[in-house]
Order: structure tokens, then sequence, then C-alpha cells
């Protein structure tokens, strides 16, 4: 589908997109663009890219440009791109996070060039060595403000996913960023505090090793999650954050209560009602 694309940030969902588009014959040459030069070396090891050159350069040679790094660089990464892009290449992102680039964006002269996308999948790693071929099957690509951009451009980034495995939703940028503070940034968060209660707490590091079972694992997985990828993407999603933090310290506090009260009806209510997420998710 492309002969050369290029991908900026070559970590986890870069780098899985880059193996993946290589392993179905969907991209011939990809040039890696990072500002880390350990991070270049070991995607060129990988067989993640296949050359490494500046942004400009890289620009000027792909018909993809891919833009996979922190949300807070990525605005003003974007819009060099954009200077310097024509109207035969297309500019994707995969950041968490989509009001504040798609107003950053909303009056560039390229800005139907551009398709503001997020593939719900990642993992607790990051670096070139996290990216893995089984990435994105099965899971959920958003595409937001859709309408801004070209319909062939759109089209394009639908049949990727799509040949990726993907199911392809459709929303405007605050609608998601709302719909992503709910079902995955309050999850890191979450995962966050828990691993600093139990690091507060259980002073012996070897019971912790010992006695964390797999619930506990799988809850505070989260909790190796970068926090450099993380502060920005909590820094722009602020408002929708502090909503969803809100509601979850008022089911904490019910639960709370039902301790202090010895209320375990109500204890066995609030769980039952938590099962109905079964419904939902299997």
């Amino acid at each position: 589908m492309f002969h050369t694309i290029t991908i900026v940030g070559v970590g986890l969902i870069s780098g899985s997109f880059s193996l993946i588009l290589k392993d179905k014959g969907m991209a011939r040459h990809v040039i890696g663009v990072s500002k880390t030069e350990a991070s270049i070396k070991k995607a060129l090891e990988l067989g993640i890219i296949d050359e490494a050159l500046p942004l400009e350069e890289a620009v000027k040679k792909s018909e993809l440009i891919y833009v996979a790094i922190p949300v807070d660089a990525t605005i003003p990464v974007i819009l060099r791109i954009m200077d310097l892009v024509t109207d035969k290449q297309i500019v994707v992102d995969a950041g968490s996070t989509k009001h504040a680039l798609c107003q950053a964006l909303a009056n560039h002269p390229m800005r139907s060039r551009f398709v503001a996308s997020h593939p719900m999948w990642g993992t607790e790693y990051s670096g070139p060595e996290a990216a893995v071929r089984e990435a994105f099957a099965g899971r959920t690509c958003v595409i937001c403000e859709k309408e801004k951009s070209d319909k062939e451009a759109v089209e394009t980034v639908e049949n990727v996913y799509r040949e990726l495995g993907m199911r392809v939703t459709y929303m405007d940028a605050d609608n998601h960023d709302m719909h992503a503070a709910y079902v995955s940034h309050i999850s890191h968060i979450t995962s966050f505090a828990l691993a600093n209660t139990v690091l507060e707490k259980e002073r012996e590091e070897s019971a912790i090793f010992e006695l964390a079972g797999g619930g506990f694992e799988s809850t505070v997985r989260l909790a190796k999650s970068s926090p450099e990828m993380w502060l920005p993407i909590f820094k722009q999603n602020r408002e929708h954050v502090l909503d969803v933090l809100n509601e979850h310290i008022t089911q904490l506090r019910k639960f709370k209560s039902c301790f202090e009260k010895e209320n375990y009806d109500y204890l066995q209510e609030l769980m039952e009602n938590a099962n109905k997420i079964n419904r939902i998710i299997k």
C-alpha cells in the first residue's frame, strides 16, 4: 500500500504499527525519527525501521507520517510536519488526547491532510523493545473530527487500521477525551495510587513479592507505565480527569462507609451493581 512511511517516535505504538505493516506487506520502507539515539539504534536492530533521518528529510520522502510520541510534544511536532506536507501525503497521530491537538491544527491550511486517531491498545511497557506483532487486533480505533479530513485520507487510514484487525469508530475530540478519561485514564491513576498505597503500608518488599496474587498484579500492572508519557496526558485532559476522579472518590467513600458502619448488606449491593460490567466486558 505504501512505498515509504515515517514513524515519529519508535516506541510501543509506532514500533508495533511498523512491524505489522511490514509483515503484511503494507509498507516497503520505514523511516524512523526519534530524539533519542539509543532508541533509533534499537529500532534498527529490531527491524522496526529501515533507516533513521531528521524529521524534515523523513517527511519529504514519505506518503504516510505516523506520530506516536508524548502528547505534549505531539502538537509542536505535528505543526512542523503540517508545514512540510503536500496534498498527496497523510499525517496521522496516535495520541490518547485529542481536543488540544485538534484545536491547535484547526486553522492550519493543510488540516485536511491530518487524521486524528487513537488506537485503543497499549501495555505498561515502552520503548522499541516493547513493540509486538500481536498489537491492535480486536481493539477499537477512534477517529476524531472525520469531517475535517479529506475523504480519501480518512478512507486510507480506516483501511490501514482495519487491516490491523481493529474496529473503527468516530467521535468529536472533546467527547473522545471525556470517554478516554473514564475508560483509560482513571485506570492508570487508580493503578498508580494503589501501588503507592501498598508501597507506603507494606514495607517488606519480599512480602509484596510473595503474597501478591493475580488480582493485585492485574490491578497494579499499569503502575509500571511511563510517567513521561502519562503526565502530559493527565495535564491535557485535566478537566475530564478531575470529573472522573471525583466520581471515583465518591464510590470509594461508599465502600469505606460500609466498613465503618458494618453495613454489609449495602456492601453486597455495591458489589452486585459492579457485576453489571459483565454485560459489557466479558
